[in-house]
Parts: structure tokens; sequence; C-alpha cells
């Protein structure tokens, strides 16, 4: 039999993956192949933390082959040339791999299947990222859901995901493997080393997936529903970067929570409609949405958003980007951002309301800089959350919903502990004015070391105007 190309895309792990799992099937030796080409994404390749991420999930994806003495052929260009290159240099009879859904690669990848079935090669794809693929919920009509609750319904009732199935044990290599790259060579990671702190948060690859998820349903799952919204503590999963990049499957994660829930006692059930497993109904939603609908990473869903009157002001969006707005919550958030290349998703929340209403700038702003800054930047989860907070998109907020960052701060972090961790000029501040510092009088301020408008920023803008500012843009949009 002749050889199989295995084209890893974002499904950078051995186990529970069915494209991998179909290239043994076929029999023949299977050639592990990575193929970078960032142009063929269009304006939505990878952004630099994500990048930062990529390289050492390859390279922990290189240490799980290499223990299986095989290799993984690294590869830069475009993907059809490059994967009829290896065709000619291997004798391989067949590509497989794992879909992606987002809209410049779906292009990509149809062109790339038609034309090696053209030529006479086997090529075919597997779903590897979701556990139900968008084609295959429909509402009534036979339509696209836009609406969450009757979505996860339908898919509830389709759901029967199988076990997720064990990386091989061995790897049919070939007699003599083609020549790649070295991973330095894709220069994914930047000149300049920003990224320290990132690095001394996060373990890419599948072993630091596994290892994240066990500690989560050891720690966190059984009061997710609280502590899911206090970004003082790790009550959230933090697997979302994990998933993006294809290190745990959302099968495995599945699994694993009717395992957990089993080993406690819990209805298998009841755990199947908790929270958390609503979170990764979320995440098949995002990918629904953005599939059926392919212009909203730049477009509204919403037509009448088009005529919106957003304002545009360079200067308040660097403040906002940097963590420099003088209202602390959005601040603690955006310095998580940017030292972490995460965020906690209530923070996420709060900061984009307040740069899409507050500030009224456009979303697709906010869009871009979090594609660039977030290690689980992830197109459709990006464009999911951007459209819902700017009440443009399927099943969004409205628009008159309006977070207030300060009584949001009071509610979900009660004591000001992520703020003094993100915003240290702070402090020494009492809980009850650490988020509304302006709210402090100067004796308050002066034991605090606080001096607003030199160690830490004026309120760029007055929450109570700037929603009513929002609010009034809103109805003319409406007239």
């Amino acid at each position: 039999m002749n050889p199989t190309l295995l084209w890893f895309r974002q499904d950078l792990r051995l186990d529970d993956n069915p494209a991998l799992q179909a290239a043994i099937a076929r029999g023949g030796a299977v050639i592990p192949v990575f193929l970078h080409a960032p142009e063929e994404e269009a304006e939505w390749a990878p952004g630099g933390a994500a990048r930062w991420w990529l390289h050492r999930s390859l390279e922990a994806l290189q240490q799980q082959l290499a223990a299986l003495n095989t290799q993984l052929v690294l590869r830069r260009g475009a993907a059809l040339p490059s994967l009829r290159k290896l065709i000619e240099e291997t004798g391989a009879g067949a590509v497989y791999w794992n879909r992606r859904y987002e809209p410049a690669v779906t292009v990509r990848d149809r062109e790339v299947k038609r034309a090696l079935r053209d030529s006479g090669t086997e090529a075919e794809s597997f779903n590897g990222a979701l556990l139900l693929e968008p084609w295959e919920i429909q509402n009534q009509s036979g339509k696209p859901f836009q609406i969450f609750t009757p979505f996860w319904r339908q898919a509830r009732r389709q759901l029967e995901p199988p076990a997720p199935q064990p990386a091989p044990s061995s790897w049919p290599s070939p007699a003599t493997r083609p020549r790649g790259t070295a991973l330095d060579e894709l220069a994914l990671l930047p000149g300049v080393r920003w990224f320290d702190q990132i690095e001394a948060t996060w373990k890419p690859g599948t072993v630091g997936a596994h290892r994240q998820l066990e500690r989560f349903l050891e720690t966190a799952w059984s009061c997710y529903d609280t502590g899911r919204n206090l970004p003082a503590i790790a009550g959230t999963s933090a697997l979302s970067p994990h998933l993006h990049h294809g290190e745990i499957s959302p099968r495995a994660v599945w699994h694993a929570v009717l395992a957990s829930a089993k080993s406690r006692g819990v209805d298998a059930e009841a755990a199947l409609g908790s929270q958390f497993i609503t979170e990764i109904g979320w995440r098949e939603f995002a990918h629904h949405l953005l599939y059926h609908f392919p212009r909203t990473p730049l477009e509204p869903l919403r037509a009448e958003f088009t005529k919106f009157g957003w304002a545009s002001n360079p200067d308040l969006l660097r403040a906002w980007q940097r963590g420099r707005t003088g209202v602390p919550m959005v601040d603690a958030g955006m310095r998580q951002l940017w030292a972490t290349g995460w965020m906690h998703n209530r923070v996420r929340m709060i900061a984009a309301s307040f740069l899409v209403k507050n500030l009224r700038l456009p979303w697709q702003d906010g869009a871009r800089w979090f594609w660039d800054t977030l290690v689980d930047a992830d197109l459709a989860a990006n464009t999911l959350g951007w459209q819902w907070s700017a009440g443009c998109g399927a099943d969004a907020a409205p628009y008159f919903r309006i977070f207030n960052p300060v009584s949001q701060g009071r509610k979900f972090d009660p004591e000001g502990d992520y703020v003094r961790r993100w915003v240290p000029e702070l402090a020494e501040l009492d809980a009850s004015v650490i988020h509304a510092p302006w709210e402090a009088d100067a004796a308050t301020l002066q034991a605090a070391n606080v001096h607003l408008g030199s160690n830490y920023p004026n309120a760029m803008v007055d929450l109570k105007q700037s929603r009513e500012a929002a609010l009034a843009a809103y109805r003319e949009m409406r007239a």
C-alpha cells in the first residue's frame, strides 16, 4: 500500500484524531506533515500570541512523534503545491486531514480536495474539532439556527459522541522520510521576546491540555456555576486555547465530564445539563454561525447595524488596548490579556461592552485586537463574542444592555483581588472604592498613594453620560 500524507492543522494531537485513525486503518506508511501558509487564511492568519502557542504546540507534537520513531515534516508554502510536491517525493496515494470551518480555509480546502482527486490522489477530510458539524443541525425550516437555546436543544437530541480513541502505540513509518524545514524557520516566534509571562502561564500541547482538564475537574467543576464568574480565582477550565489548537478534542472533554460526574455520584443527565457543558455548546454554536454566515467576522449579522454611528478615536482605542482607561475592571482585564494572552470571560464581556458602548468604537477594532493578543484566538468564538457584545449578531445581548464596569466589579470581584493583581497602582485602595477610585475622597487616595491623572489615569469617559450617548445613537439608528 502506498503511503498516506496526514496533514496536521488545528488538530495537534495523536489521541482521538479521526484523520490519523483513518490513515492507519488504510494501511501502509503514514507521513505526518504540517504546512505553514498564513497567506491562505486571508486577513485572519494567526496573531502574535497564537503564533507563539502554535510554535510551542508543534514542539510538543514533534516530541510525541519522535517517541513513536517518526517525525513531523514541516513545510512553508501554499497547501496544494506543497502537497503535490510531497506526493511526488513520497509516492503517497492519499491525503487525510481534519476539517476547519473558517471561510477562507473552507474555500481553500475544497479546492485542494477537488484538485487532488482530479489528479488521482485519494483526499478525505474528517470531523476532529466539533461534536456536531455545522450542517448537521437545522431548524424546522431546514435553515441554520440563530438563537442558542433551540440550537443546543436540538444538538443535545442528536448528540451521542463516541468515546475518544487513544493515541497509537506504534507508527507505520516510511522507509525514507521527506525532508522538511526546521520549526524555527517558520518564524512563528517574534524577534523581541515579549512572551515571557505567557510562557510562564501556559503549557501548550496534549500533555498540558489533559493536565488542565484534570485540574479543572478536580478543583473547579463542582462549583463552576458560581466560580466561572469570579475572575480572581481559577474557576474556569481555561481549555479554550487547547481546544482551538486541537490538543484535546471536545469528545474527550465530554466523556471526562461524564466520568468525573459518575465518580462523584452525579447523574449523567445533570452533568450534561451543567453550565460547563453548555459552554461547550456555545463553542459549537459559534462554529455553526461562522460556517453559515461567513461574512460575520467583518460585517454585522443584523444588517441595521451597518448604519450605526460608530466613533473613530485612535487615542481612546490605544488607551483601551493598553489598560489605561481609568476604569479599573476594564484595565485589569486588558492588562491580563497583554501579559498572559488570555482574559477571564466575564471580564471579556465587561471590556467589550466598554469599548463598543461607552467609547462607541467599532466592535471590529476590538475583535482585531483580541485576535492578535489572545492565545485562544478563534475566529468563530471571537466573532460570536464581539457581535454579542455589540448587539449586532445572533442571539446577541440587546444593544441597550450596557455592562456597568463598576457594579460588575463590585459583584464579581467584591474584595478587589483581581484589580489589585493587574492594576497594582490601586492595590492599597479599600474594596469599597477600588472599582471607582474617582468616588474616593482626597485623603483616601493620598493614603493609598493613588494620584488620579498621574500614576493612574482619570476615567476617560463618564459612565452614565457615555451610556446615555450610546442609547441615543442606538435610537437614531432605528429611526
